[in-house]
């Protein structure tokens, strides 16, 4: 136990006990020392010895204290005690409990009444907060009549939180009408309404609604709602773009802003940004975050610097199983299947149990290096080692694995014995396994299965009539084509980017309609005009000299 906090509870037991406001503030600074349940169990009793423990102020402070330290059942042990509670202990009591026992908090919420005590602007945002994680909106709307009944529905942060409520619970168009009718909008209500449109993935109205934000009223919280909504909705150039804004308008990032970020460099490649970022992070001594550590080696690894990723991965003090597990994968990624394992056994050797999402980034380590065997025995280990039962993720890697190593029949067994149904992934490693040995009949059977669940995607009609091209099969080749245009599936262009000053420009194959791209075109033809005159000059005098 904190010797500073024993000390002091013997002091106090010395002391002629008075219900003053210093005993009161003494109390309350020992609260704020406390960090497990013995303390707390500690100044339970000490409020019992001294005839405290009927008063609710100092009891709703020990409450809101074991909550917030993740007690909920000792907070609601404590509540139950007392036989007279009033509305400031009832508003405690369900904040302590509407994250981790949602349903009583609402039950407790339902009581008041009952007891003819009259809900204020603190119960209802409370409870709101355990429908939120309830998802139940017929509750939500059961709370929100109350609201109206007692006269509080038009108070900011009742408002605020029914517009959160009916965003989690998919009514964003009841969250817009009360926003639109709202009156006094705070920025915390700008916010709640911006993020229920980002988390929906509707980009269009959340970005609508933040340049419409006054500006006195955007804060980080409003910025990172956008970025992060930009991430989620694969949408990584826009996430950028708003950053850079962000900075131009002096708003510091927060963690949740910077994983963002962090997202969308990784999904770009953008690893000038990254490098930033990764500075930021130091600079500002944020590097003890390991979430923000997990997200640098996923950038690091995604856009090509594994040294880097590597780099970041031993320096960190404390690696959770996210830690472990995006390592591997960027090993993986980067065809460093040998390496990737050797990261595996150091985590089981540092007792740390590997989960669902680790499994498959070993197999696709396995794959990336054709080791078959080891593959089949991590495949094994799962259940029989870790438990964990292997869903069609881990078969479709084991089938990937197999196919690339040339093992086309065990392959096909595997997809015929696995417990679930082939889906889009398993057949894609099929038909990408056929063409590599040149199975056609194995590369149209897994064609006809793509077909049904995927389509409109090209790249399959693509394998299949390159198949079909490999083996000489020229006719067939074109069907496949024929077929593909006629059910109206246009092959997607090539997408590339370059990363130039913290920007990152997108290039697609044959776009011309942007006018920036006309000097491009023109130094391209260019140099392909330069190289055709150093051919002919080397053909008519041999190799080319040194200073050529």
């Amino acid at each position: 136990m904190n010797l500073s906090l024993t000390r002091t509870l013997h002091n106090l037991k010395q002391l002629q006990w008075t219900r003053t406001q210093s005993f009161h503030q003494k109390l309350h600074d020992l609260l704020n020392q406390c960090t497990n349940l013995i303390h707390l169990q500690q100044i339970q009793a000490l409020m019992l010895t001294t005839a405290l423990d009927k008063d609710n102020i100092l009891l709703s402070q020990l409450i809101h204290t074991s909550a917030s330290l993740g007690y909920p059942s000792f907070s609601y042990s404590l509540f139950t005690y007392n036989h007279r509670p009033n509305i400031f202990l009832y508003n405690n009591t369900i904040w302590a409990l509407s994250k981790f026992n949602a349903p009583c908090a609402v039950l407790l919420f339902n009581r008041i009444r009952l007891l003819g005590l009259r809900p204020d602007n603190y119960s209802f945002p409370f409870v709101l907060r355990a429908v939120v994680h309830l998802l139940d909106d017929v509750v939500g709307r059961q709370i929100h009549c109350q609201a109206v009944s007692c006269g509080l529905d038009s108070d900011r942060s009742v408002v605020t939180s029914l517009v959160q409520m009916y965003c989690s619970c998919l009514h964003v168009s009841h969250a817009r009408k009360l926003f639109d009718e709202s009156t006094a909008k705070c920025g915390l209500l700008w916010n709640a309404m911006i993020a229920g449109y980002a988390k929906l993935g509707d980009m269009a109205n959340a970005r609508s609604l933040f340049d419409c934000m006054p500006g006195k009223d955007k804060d980080v919280v409003s910025w990172t709602a956008v970025i992060s909504g930009y991430t989620q909705a694969d949408n990584p150039n826009e996430a950028i773009a708003l950053f850079h804004r962000m900075q131009l308008h002096n708003v510091n990032p927060d963690e949740i802003a910077i994983l963002a970020v962090l997202s969308a460099c990784a999904d770009l490649g953008a690893l000038e940004l990254g490098e930033w970022i990764h500075n930021y992070i130091e600079k500002h001594k944020l590097h003890k975050i390991v979430p923000l550590c997990n997200s640098l080696i996923d950038m690091y690894a995604k856009s090509g610097n594994i040294s880097k990723a590597l780099e970041v991965f031993k320096n960190m003090r404390n690696k959770t199983i996210i830690t472990w597990t995006t390592m591997i994968a960027g090993l993986a990624l980067h065809g460093l299947g040998k390496e990737a394992l050797g990261i595996f056994s150091c985590m089981e050797k540092a007792r740390v149990k590997p989960n669902e999402v680790t499994f498959i980034a070993v197999l696709s380590a396995c794959s990336h290096v054709g080791l078959v065997e080891i593959g089949h025995d991590y495949f094994a280990s799962m259940k029989s080692k870790y438990g964990i039962e292997p869903k069609i993720e881990h078969y479709g890697c084991m089938i990937d694995l197999l196919g690339r190593a040339g093992y086309i029949q065990e392959a096909k067994e595997l997809v015929r014995l696995m417990p679930y149904e082939a889906n889009a992934a398993v057949w894609g490693s099929l038909l990408a396994a056929s063409t590599r040995c040149g199975d056609a009949g194995l590369a149209a059977e897994a064609l006809d299965n793509l077909i049904m669940l995927e389509p409109h995607n090209s790249g399959n009609y693509s394998l299949l009539s390159n198949t079909y091209a490999a083996l000489g099969r020229w006719s067939e080749s074109r069907i496949v084509r024929k077929v593909m245009r006629n059910a109206g599936v246009e092959k997607k262009p090539g997408v590339s980017f370059i990363e130039v000053n913290n920007r990152v420009y997108e290039f697609i194959a044959g776009d011309k309609l942007d006018v920036s791209f006309v000097g491009t075109f023109d130094v391209l033809h260019s140099i392909s005009e330069q190289l055709k005159m150093v051919c002919l000059k080397t053909a008519h005098r041999g190799p080319l000299d040194v200073d050529d």
